[in-house]
């Protein structure tokens, strides 16, 4: 699609290969998430709410200035990769490891009731067993990236909660793919269980294997690549072409790139100079607004016209943040209250993730445009509400200091 403007002289936009298009519209997303971004920080409130706000007002839902496109959809789909792999170099794998019995648990419940209770409200409202069972599945898959976005700004990323939130997440993803392997199977009408678990234990192993040895492994490599080049900036070179090899494989093995770019980060981490960090953040700068606003555009609210479909949107936003907050929340019990609440919100966003189960559902036919729309609904609601939610439960944790030494494997 294109831009559709009532305001903007109509002869910029009168062909999509006009030289004006691609600039105007990159101009227009960045400019206004930023705005909103820096009035929603002037209220008190973590800036990539205003991103998300931005996206909605210039999308389909109210001036209907911008519509998804392709070009916008891969500075989306770049923009979580950099911010996944900036949050990955801020993170020691030595560390998420120490959490990996407590992140397991957290993200096991964290998957199962959110899963169970969105299939029983679905059958509940008389809707066909395979349309509850991909409504289910949009509703496990936490987005991490707006819940890591919301601790790098605030520099809590090194507190235990977020190590713990991060490497849930990262297990929260390979479980989300085997529900969504599933429940496709399923809907096809076959299912063929040996490749569901030779697809989930290739995917396993290789998040272990990178999460364990990458460090390891990459202390003695990049600085023996590093000797023998002599173009400038070299080092960081060498990290994005690591970058988007495990961003390649994560995707080829079924888990999403973003989790190959988080284990690229990480496993970097203590390799890389400060350079290489300071440029990963300035690209983290320009594209993470148009991931941001992106959750926005895909927002159109001209569907919720019945009473049926507003309840059943609500219906399935509050379980959907309930399902996180005490599911999650009860897999980290032994961290105390306060890491309960935090491991919870932190879990809540699905961001683009429950779009993508939502838009393969509807690819295939099983569920309705108007489900679609919860789901779509479901998936915007839960990213707004959850930075908000997290600046309060990180309220009294002090910026930027690890907590003490725990063991929690």
């Amino acid at each position: 699609m294109g831009l559709e403007f009532a305001i903007v002289p109509a002869f910029l936009f009168a062909a999509t290969g006009n030289p004006v298009h691609l600039p105007l519209e990159l101009l227009l997303v960045f400019g206004v998430a930023k705005l909103f971004g820096e009035l929603m920080e002037r209220f008190g409130q973590p800036g990539i709410v205003g991103e998300i706000v931005a996206g909605i007002i210039l999308g389909p839902s109210v001036l209907g200035w911008v519509h998804p496109d392709q070009v916008l959809a891969a500075f989306s789909e770049l923009g979580v990769m950099f911010l996944l792999f900036v949050v990955g170099l801020q993170v020691k794998s030595s560390e998420l490891l120490r959490v990996g019995g407590t992140a397991m648990l957290v993200a096991t419940l964290g998957v199962a009731l959110p899963f169970g209770v969105g299939y029983g409200i679905m059958t509940a409202i008389h809707a066909s067993w395979v349309e509850s069972l991909f409504v289910g599945a949009a509703m496990v898959a936490t987005s991490v990236g707006i819940t890591a976005q919301v601790l790098a700004a605030k520099g809590l990323l090194q507190q235990r909660a977020s190590r713990v939130i991060l490497a849930a997440a990262v297990i929260d993803d390979i479980l989300g793919l085997l529900v969504l392997a599933f429940v496709s199977s399923v809907a096809r009408g076959h299912v063929n269980v040996p490749s569901l678990v030779m697809t989930f234990a290739m995917a396993a192993a290789f998040t272990v294997l990178i999460a364990k040895y990458g460090s390891a492994a990459l202390s003695r490599v990049i600085p023996r690549f590093e000797q023998k080049l002599t173009a400038a900036e070299s080092q960081f070179n060498l990290a994005l072409l690591f970058l988007f090899t495990l961003s390649v494989l994560a995707a080829w093995l079924g888990v999403a790139a973003i989790v190959g770019a988080f284990l690229a980060g990480m496993a970097l981490s203590e390799t890389v100079s400060t350079r290489v960090h300071d440029l990963a953040q300035g690209i983290n700068e320009l594209l993470v607004p148009f991931f941001l606003a992106g959750i926005g555009l895909h927002l159109n609210i001209s569907v919720f016209a019945g009473a049926a479909t507003i309840w059943l949107s609500i219906g399935i936003l509050v379980a959907a943040i309930l399902t996180k907050l005490i599911g999650c929340g009860l897999g980290a019990w032994r961290l105390g209250r306060a890491d309960m609440l935090r491991i919870g919100v932190g879990m809540i966003p699905r961001g683009e993730v429950g779009m993508v189960v939502a838009q393969i559902g509807l690819g295939m036919g099983v569920i309705t445009e108007s489900v679609y729309a919860v789901v779509v609904f479901m998936t915007v609601a839960t990213t707004l509400v959850a930075p908000p939610m997290l600046k309060f439960a990180y309220r009294k944790s002090p910026r930027g200091l690890p907590e003490e030494k725990f063991s929690l494997s």
